[in-house]
Formats: C-alpha cells, structure tokens, sequence
C-alpha cells in the first residue's frame, strides 16, 4: 500500500471542501493563489489532486467522478501527472537530497510560468510543504504570487509550521481539520480495518492523522513491532533502545507527539517542568539540526525508567 498523493484514486471525508472548491470555479469565482493548511498527514494534497484533476480532466473521456469522489485510472491528466508530463501541471517540493524547497526550484518554475502554454486549459502549480522554503526562495516566490500570469492557479499546502506572513497574506487560506471519528473512518476506508484491529487504542494520538497513522503502521511492519498489543511506553523503549528512529525520518515526528503525550499524562507536581525542558529540546534539534540520540535515550532515563 501506498499513499502518496498523486497516486490516490479515491478521496475520503472530504465531500464538502471539494464541492465547496469545485463551486467557486464553476462559478468563475476560484481563486488564483489557495493555501490549504492543518496537520501533516490529513490529506490536504490528495484534496489538491483531486481538485486539480476534476479542472485538468473536464472535457476528457474518463472525466473525474464528482459523485464518488473517485479519479479513473483511465483518466488521461491523471497518467500525465503521475509519470510526470503534464503540460498544465507543476509540483514543487523538498528534493531527495535537500532540507529546503531551494531558491532553483522557484527559479526554474519562474522560467516555465513565463512559455507559452500547450493548450487553453489552466494551469496549476502545487507546492507542498511549503513551509520548508527558505528565505532566499520564499522570496523569489512571493513576487510570482504577487503578479500571477494569466490562467495559472497556485495550490499552497502548509503543515504545522509558520510561512512567511506575505505569502499567506497572498492567498485565500482555507484552513483543514479533521474530527478523531473522521480520522477513524478514514483509516478503516483505506485498511479496510477498524484502528482498533491495527494497533493498541493507547496508541492512538489525539494528534494523529491517517497519514502519521499509515506510518506507524508501516514502520512498524518493517521492524517486526507488534503494535496491536503494545503499550506507548514499550514502544517507545524498543525503538530507543534499538536506534529504529535513525531508520525513518517520518517516525521521528510521531516519536515527539508520544513523547509530548506521555508528560502530560505524568504526575502533577513534575508534568510543568519536564514538558517544558523537553519540549525545549525537541525545538532546539529541530532548529539547529543536532542529534537526537541524547533527547530520546534522556527521556527513557528520566521519563519512562523514571
């Protein structure tokens, strides 16, 4: 299983903010430059794609099925994304190999924006994450955003963290949220499972979403961790103990909202300082990128052993 984005057919719990969107363009009222934000993992990109490929596909032969919310694999803008090569379509994001959305990328969006278009259609540019773009780029972006050529649409996803207060100024910000049931639902629609069938209901973070939990659930797989009788205090040991964290970027985050959960749940008379130190420390590494091995095995000692 796989959920990356672009290859989503169907899209889950998000009836009202699609038709919602779809409306405002039918009605010539769409907005040029849209910002989705909330929690990483929700599926704001899906909604993106989704919404992107219902425009793109309108006059195809398989167009996108508004009443199921579903894509068809037929669906000729949806083959041109995924390998890459449709003319009405640009996705930025964090390479392989970078930390940031660089300066070049936005450079070379710049150039493309400016050719001549293959066909009447709109034009999408998709930036995700766009919270990991650096000065020197959020800069070179925010005059593309302040002068848009005609006919081209910018879709802006941003998760927990801050942007630079012009871009978002820029854009019509709609703001994601999802309930713990709707969560819930969209776990089952997608394992085909109760959440309660793939790992302990202690487990279960008041801060998840389906993206952090098909993580968990992948990374637990792979490290052979039984999570449907694990409790978050075992976990959490097994994978300090064994390094597991150095194997997967994605589990560090959910190591931080367990961590973040375990010592507001401790004693009264300690749960004021140590959420404040640890906190402090978590925001320290990811600032100045230093190594977390100390902050974990830290929090074993004075936390979990404690």
């Amino acid at each position: 299983m796989n959920l990356i984005p672009k290859n989503q057919l169907e899209l889950f719990e998000y009836d009202k903010e699609f038709i919602n969107l779809i409306n405002l363009y039918e009605n010539k009222k769409f907005p040029t430059k849209i910002l989705l934000s909330g929690q990483k993992g929700l599926g704001k990109c899906t909604l993106a794609y989704h919404l992107i490929n219902y425009i793109l596909s309108n006059d195809e032969d398989f167009p996108y099925d508004k009443d199921n919310f579903k894509i068809s694999e037929n669906n000729k803008s949806y083959r041109l994304i995924q390998n890459g090569s449709n003319p009405n379509f640009d996705l930025i994001d964090i390479l392989p190999d970078k930390k940031n959305i660089d300066i070049n990328q936005i450079r070379d969006l710049i150039l493309k924006m400016n050719k001549s278009s293959f066909n009447s259609k709109p034009r999408f540019i998709l930036i995700d994450n766009v919270e990991n773009l650096n000065k020197n780029s959020s800069n070179a972006l925010l005059k593309s955003l302040e002068e848009p050529n005609e006919n081209i649409y910018f879709i802006l996803i941003k998760n927990e963290k801050k942007i630079l207060p012009t871009i978002e100024s820029r854009c019509l910000s709609f703001k994601i949220s999802k309930s713990n049931d709707e969560i819930k639902k969209v776990v089952h629609k997608i394992f085909k499972q109760n959440i309660t069938e793939l790992l302990d209901p202690n487990l279960f973070n008041y801060y998840f979403t389906p993206g952090k939990i098909y993580n968990l659930i992948k990374f637990s797989n792979e490290n052979k961790i039984d999570i449907k009788s694990s409790s978050m205090n075992n976990f959490l040991s097994n994978i300090i103990d064994k390094n597991l964290y150095k194997k997967d970027q994605s589990i560090k985050t959910i190591l931080y909202e367990f961590i973040e959960t375990i010592i507001i749940s401790s004693s009264k008379i300690t749960k004021y300082k140590n959420y404040n130190y640890f906190i402090k420390r978590i925001n320290d590494i990811r600032k100045f990128n230093l190594d977390e091995e100390s902050l974990f095995i830290e929090f074993k000692s004075k936390i979990l052993n404690g």
